[in-house]
């Protein structure tokens, strides 16, 4: 191992989830590590904007990278949230057929939860899949824990250092901050999310192209005090996994999101008509919210790739920037998983990585409202 690259920091780029799990595992795995982070705030972005679900992966095609870090994540993730004191509501979910076709749908998912590993069973009375492993969580108070864990183990978070150049240097790398900061690093890991193709770009690397999918999500209140104690899943189809109805922490109820294709990376606007296309599939699912007006609506803006998913690999313009890239619908869920698989990538570096070492709890800010709530006012306020 090269002592010039072993005295410099891993830089991990964005400060989503992905980022702030990578941090966190490199910082518990006795890896010097610096997260360079573009807003003021960590999980502004898709971690920040999502449904807060964690999904075990019955769903997921067997044999993919994304699948296999999916399951990866559940093994790992349930101590740490303990450890970290994150809240979760274990709630399970459902997914109801409505048509003879969606039976056959629901047949071949519970055969493909089999293959993946995951429990689920199919309901006698209406044939309604259940899968008990499904969870919700508060997305951003998860990629805080992250952080504030990885900080109190060594590791550094630097806010408002937006990545402007990547150059090399021996064998490490040389990163420049807009603001005319310099950090000299061994590695660096780019999660930089819906932005991370143009990271890539700094040193040349084009091999792949991140395009923004929308996801509109209502948020509502049910009369009377009434809540909804588990997820309610949509009959899949090829390109969405469709509108979701589910509970949150603070007992209201959510139901989103649409999957609208973009090409600008800066609207988180709610378009007018999202209303309707949510609301019509929602109440099919839960009738509850016929007739109820939304209290609240966001976006999120999903980092997908142009054919591509799941990029995670050595830049092959210097093998010393790892590309985290295309982390669509799954990042939250997977976020441990992938930390861990990339970890396992830098000793080929000549970087040392130990075994996980125990936890370290960190006291974070007090939460400002529910997190669906919290990202919105942030984005308004620098708006």
């Amino acid at each position: 191992m090269s002592s010039l690259s072993s005295s410099r920091p891993v830089a991990v780029i964005g400060g989503g989830v992905v980022g702030s799990a990578l941090l966190y595992t490199l910082a518990h795995r006795g890896v010097d590590a610096i997260l360079l982070e573009a807003e003021g705030f960590l999980g502004l972005g898709a971690s920040g904007t999502n449904s807060g679900v964690l999904h075990t992966g019955f769903d997921s095609t067997p044999g993919q990278l994304e699948t296999e870090l999916i399951l990866r994540a559940a093994r790992i993730r349930p101590a740490i949230l303990d450890a970290l004191d994150v809240p979760v509501i274990r709630s399970g979910a459902e997914l109801v057929p409505q048509t003879v076709e969606d039976n056959e749908t629901v047949r071949s998912l519970a055969a493909n939860a089999e293959k993946n590993g995951v429990e689920v069973c199919i309901r006698p009375s209406d044939g309604a899949l259940l899968i008990p492993g499904e969870s919700v969580s508060d997305p951003v108070a998860f990629t805080q824990a992250l952080a504030a864990s990885a900080v109190a183990a060594g590791a550094k978070v630097e806010l408002n250092s937006r990545v402007s150049a990547i150059a090399t240097i021996g064998d490490g790398l040389a990163i420049q901050t807009a603001d005319g900061r310099r950090f000299e690093v061994s590695a660096a890991v780019n999660a930089a999310g819906l932005y991370a193709d143009e990271i890539a770009r700094l040193i040349g690397d084009d091999s792949f192209e991140i395009y923004p999918r929308k996801g509109e999500f209502f948020v509502f209140e049910l009369p009377d005090g009434k809540t909804l104690d588990h997820i309610i899943l949509p009959v899949p189809t090829k390109r969405t996994k469709g509108v979701l109805v589910f509970p949150t922490l603070d007992g209201k109820v959510i139901a989103g999101p649409t999957a609208v294709d973009l090409d600008d990376k800066e609207d988180w606007s709610v378009r007018p008509s999202a209303r309707e296309e949510v609301l019509a599939k929602a109440v099919r699912q839960f009738p509850a919210l016929e007739g109820l007006e939304p209290v609240a609506s966001y976006a999120g803006l999903r980092p997908a790739g142009r054919d591509s998913n799941y990029v995670i690999e050595r830049s092959a313009q210097n093998d010393r920037l790892i590309n985290v890239a295309a982390i669509r619908s799954t990042g939250l869920t997977a976020s441990l998983g992938i930390a861990d698989y990339v970890a396992g990538m830098l000793p080929e570096l000549g970087i040392r990585v130990n075994g996980l070492r125990p936890t370290t709890p960190a006291v974070i800010d007090a939460p400002l409202g529910p997190w669906w709530q919290r990202t919105a006012k942030y984005r308004n306020a620098i708006a």
